[in-house]
Formats: C-alpha cells, structure tokens, sequence
C-alpha cells in the first residue's frame, strides 16, 4: 500500500504543503516579531519624549519648592512601562523617586538617545528599552537617563495570536490540501492502474482490452489514447502475422505439393513419354520461379525495413521498361476479356535502379489485375512532369475504402485475407527507397488508381 503511486501522490502533496506551510510560518513569525520590536522601541522613544518633559518640570519645580512629588508609580501604571534612571539627581541631595541602575548600565553622559535590551539587577526579565537624556534646560548639560523600558516577554506573548491562527489555518490547508491531493491521485491513477492492468493483459497476448475513456488533453489522456491505438496495432499486427503465415504456408505449400507430385512421378517412371516428362519439367520450373517470387519478396521486405536495401543507380529508359512491365500481362489481359490499354505521353530516362523500378510497376499491375472482374479495365500510363516521372495504373476494380488507404501498403494485410499482401508494402518501400512515393486515388465501387512518382535523378 505506502509503496503504491495512489498513497505516495497525496503524501508527496501533502509533505510539500506541510513543509510549505512550516517555512511560511517561520518566515511569517520572525517578521511579525520584528515588527512588533521596532513597534515596540518606537512607542517607547515617544514615551520617553514626554516622561523626560514631566519629570524635568518636575524636577524645576522641585529646586523651587525643594520637595520632589512622587510620581513614578502612577506613570508606571498609566503607561505599563517601567521606569529608570542613570546619573545623578537633578535635585541636590533628593532623590528623583526612580529606581536607580548602575553607572554602567548605559553611557549616559553621551546626551544621546539610546535603544537597547538589559535585565535590571534583581530581576531575571530582559527588558527592551530607551534612554532619554534629562536636562533641566535645552541646552543645558544632561544630569542622567530617563529609561523607560517594557519586558521582552510582552512582546513573544503577542505571537501567541498569531502563532493560533497560524496553527488553524495550517490545519485547514493540510485538511484541504489532502482532499485534493485524495480527488487528483484518484484521478491520475485511476487510469494509470487501469493502463498497468490492459498492459498485464497485453503481456499475456490478450490485446482486446478495455481502456478508460480519459476527458481532457492532458498527459494522461494523450497516453491512454496513445495507448488504446498501441494496442489496436498490436493487435492489427497479430491479425497479420497470422493472416501472413496461413498466407505464406499456403502459397508454400501449393507449388510444393506440385513439384513433389510431379517429382514422383519422374521417379516412379509414371511419366515416360518425352511430352509428359517436359510437361512435368515445365510445372517443376513455374512452381520452382513461384517459390523463389514468394522467397525473394520477403527478403526485400526484411531488407527493406532494415535499411539494409541496395540501389543501384543506371540509366532507366522508362518507355521502355514499361513496355516490358506491360507485356508481361498481355496474356492474362487476353485470357480473362480485360480492356488492356497503355498511354505513354513521353519517353523519358532516369537515373534509377531499373529491376526495382520495373518490380514496383509489375506489382501495381499485378494488383491491378487482382482485384479486376473479368471484361474489365487496366490502362497503364506514362508521362513526365516538372522533373519527375509518373507511372499510373488505372483500374475499375472494387476500389479502396478510405479507412484501409492507409493499411493497404502494410505489410502481410490483404482486403479478402488472401495472398501474402506483400506486393503493395514492397512497392511503397521500394519507392521511398528510390526517392519517390505512391500516390492512391480511390472510389469505392469505380475503381482505383496507383501513382508512382519517380524523380529524374537519384536523391
């Protein structure tokens, strides 16, 4: 459970929010204290101010009358302060009714006003306070310090407050802070988890999962769809490996059964006369060429897909080559009534690898003619453009709906699962290997047309 990403989320959250608010605390208190510090020594120079006054009209009136009030106690309870004093007595042989501190307790002689912090002797307080000179004239010399002076522990009890609302609002952060960090790890790992269990699944060869449906645009819904099409291919990918070795095993095992039919009957002198033998001859060398095609196509997709493909660059008289790509399937146009007609509008030459070329335009034809009823159309054409060569096939076959354009050029996928389906993915790769692309223009139900467009020279 503490190992698991739905607890870790919330506590990392929550650990940041704690340790956020512990810093901000901090932060906040020492800021408070020393505005209430400086708040503090302020209020005590203004207070000094007017007790050095009171006590120097006080002291006047004393070598007037000869007799000191006093007053101390009342302003200690008037202003919650206490009250000092530093140096000799205004009043020759009175005393000035404070308490007196030691010489040493502040340079008193300076006629300076001084802020500073002392415990006074007898007593276990540090207390901050303000000397104020007192002098009986402006001008005239200072006879000691007024020090008026309040305990420092006052000023920490005036945290006490705000260390209180602190203390509530951190508990209500924290409170909050884990509802939320509970709602957006439940949000987050809900998928994740959902992820982690079609991945299990997956593992195990099952790819028809079911996948949350994530609202939004954020990461975690790009990677469930990016996940859910993963699996979708994946399974695609099965499908046509499946598709590829029935197919494959098939297209093996028919000329196999054939040449060893045929074999036999060599061997066991069934064909004796000289028009048998060649007959059986003949079948063992088409069916040998047919598994050699087959051998030879996945090969050149291996190589392809590995980058391990070979071109070899000549000159390519194209009108030529098509004219051999074209006869080539004059007899099968013949024997199935097909409208077979070639459109050459220019008789250009390439520098190219002229068998690739022709073993993508032999590819394209012979899809073409797969896919035509008999009685139908396959027009082949030739022409130049901007620099770059184009060979289309034209067809009035079934066509190609628009969600399987994409799929027709993979490898091993066939409309009907029948053949290898590695005709169409040979010619795509072969082109692109060439410096050029195949082009499919469609209408379900009208026909196709297959566009290869080569460059003039290699790129």
């Amino acid at each position: 459970m503490f190992s698991s990403l739905r607890f870790r989320l919330p506590a990392l959250f929550l650990l940041g929010i704690v340790v956020s608010g512990l810093i901000a605390s901090v932060v906040a208190l020492r800021l408070f204290q020393g505005y209430v510090l400086n708040r503090s020594k302020a209020d005590l120079r203004r207070e000094a101010v007017g007790l050095t006054e009171v006590f120097a009209q006080q002291a006047i009136t004393a070598n007037d009358t000869g007799a000191l009030p006093r007053i101390a106690r009342q302003l200690e309870r008037a202003t919650g302060d206490r009250l000092f004093y530093v140096g000799v007595s205004p009043v020759p042989g009175k005393n000035v009714g404070l308490e007196l501190l030691p010489q040493s307790t502040v340079d008193w002689r300076s006629g300076r006003t001084i802020t500073f912090e002392f415990t006074p002797p007898r007593a276990n307080k540090t207390y901050v306070a303000v000397a104020r000179p007192l002098k009986l004239e402006k001008k005239g010399p200072a006879f000691g310090d007024l020090i008026v002076a309040k305990p420092k522990t006052e000023l920490t009890q005036q945290l006490v407050p705000l260390l209180e609302r602190l203390a509530l609002a951190s508990l209500g952060g924290i409170l909050v802070a884990g509802l939320l960090g509970w709602y957006l790890s439940r949000r987050i790992t809900r998928p994740v988890l959902a992820l982690s269990r079609a991945t299990d699944e997956i593992a195990r060869g099952s790819y028809d999962v079911d996948l949350p449906e994530v609202r939004g645009s954020d990461e975690i819904g790009h990677l469930a769809d990016s996940f859910r099409q993963m699996a979708t291919r994946l399974s695609d990918a099965e499908r046509q490996e499946r598709n590829f070795l029935m197919s494959v095993s098939h297209e093996l095992r028919t000329p196999l059964t054939a040449i060893r039919g045929h074999v036999d009957a060599l061997r066991e002198g069934v064909a004796e006369d000289p028009e048998a033998r060649a007959a059986s001859l003949e079948v063992i060398a088409r069916e040998g060429a047919r598994l050699e095609r087959l051998v030879g196509d996945v090969l050149d997709l291996a190589k392809l897909e590995a980058h391990r493909f070979t071109v070899h660059t000549e000159e390519v008289d194209m009108e030529r080559l098509c004219d051999q790509a074209y006869n080539a399937f004059g007899e099968e146009a013949r024997r199935r009534s097909i409208d077979y007609a070639k459109r050459f509008e220019a008789q250009p030459t390439i520098l190219s690898d002229g068998d690739r070329v022709l073993q993508i335009i032999s590819n394209l034809l012979s899809n073409a003619f797969r896919w035509t009823p008999d009685g139908g159309r396959v027009q082949l054409e030739l022409s130049t453009s901007n620099g770059r060569v184009s060979v289309a096939i034209d067809d009035n076959g079934p066509g190609v709906a628009f969600e399987e354009r994409e799929r027709i050029f993979r490898p091993f996928w066939s409309r009907d699962d029948s053949g290898t389906g590695l005709g169409l993915a040979i010619a795509h790769e072969l082109a692109a290997a060439l410096g050029g692309s195949i082009a499919l223009d469609s209408r379900p139900g009208e026909g196709s047309r297959f566009e290869l467009v080569l460059p003039s020279g290699p790129e």
